[in-house]
């Protein structure tokens, strides 16, 4: 039963390893063996130094997913650098926050940009060449708690993020066929620069924590299960699904 979850020979690319969730996830995939592309504007040194002990091959690509670069580019590296690209993870996001009265158009497009439209293309690039390998793939989408709720403040982000819930489905329900799953996990609240100015607001920090049923923000680490999980062969007839990891948030 746990060679379902076995990665080893796997390339995983993953977009925004350097903190938080991204090097959760890198690095919980690098324990199950597979080796991991990391794509960002700066280097992921503490990720890189973590997965070096677990025996997994590590490159890094700089790319600025905001930029609206192709990205097509970032699937080439990695298949020049590791020979392949087996696992995506679409990680990268940002966040702005602002009244709705208030939000700015650039603020709005950044986000856009960062969360839905680079993760779309980038899936698409991603497909192409595990469509080519012939051996199908998976590729995990980072939703959110607000993929489900519109929050307060965040309009771009909420867009964002529901869209990406939608985007999540429509390509599961194309390329399911094709071997390739398309599935997303949705976070709660966890402790991570995106989250940094609400748990600094002691009022928001503790209605949040008041409502969480295990009683904490969430670790990045936490996320690693889920997603070693639906980069495994145990998840090969799971298309479409968010997969919420919210500490119990949404059965409150």
């Amino acid at each position: 039963m746990l060679d379902l979850f076995n990665l080893k020979g796997k390339v995983a690319l993953v977009t925004g390893a350097n903190t938080g969730i991204g090097q959760g996830i890198a690095v919980a995939l690098a324990g199950a063996g597979a080796d991991i592309a990391a794509v960002g504007r700066t280097p992921p040194t503490e990720t890189e130094a973590i997965i070096a002990e677990t025996g997994a091959r590590f490159h890094f690509i700089s790319a600025d997913l905001g930029k609206g670069a192709p990205v097509s580019a970032v699937v080439e590296e990695a298949v020049m650098v590791l020979g392949r690209v087996d696992i995506l993870v679409n990680n990268a996001g940002t966040i702005r926050r602002a009244d709705a009265l208030e939000f700015s158009e650039a603020d709005w497009d950044l986000v856009l940009d960062v969360n839905l439209k680079t993760p779309f293309f980038l899936a698409q690039a991603a497909a192409r060449q595990m469509l080519a390998q012939g051996e199908g793939g998976k590729i995990i989408n980072i939703a959110s708690m607000l993929s489900y709720q519109g929050g307060i403040r965040v309009a771009s982000y909420t867009a964002s993020k529901s869209g990406i819930a939608g985007l999540t489905k429509l390509l599961a329900n194309e390329w399911a066929a094709k071997g390739i799953n398309v599935n997303a996990i949705a976070p709660g609240y966890f402790a991570t620069n995106n989250t940094e100015a609400l748990r600094n607001d002691e009022q928001r920090n503790r209605d949040i924590l008041g409502r969480i049923p295990a009683g904490r923000w969430g670790a990045p680490s936490d996320l690693g299960g889920a997603a070693v999980f639906l980069a495994s062969r145990a998840a090969d007839y799971i298309h479409g699904t968010l997969l919420p990891v919210d500490g119990g948030w949404l059965a409150r």
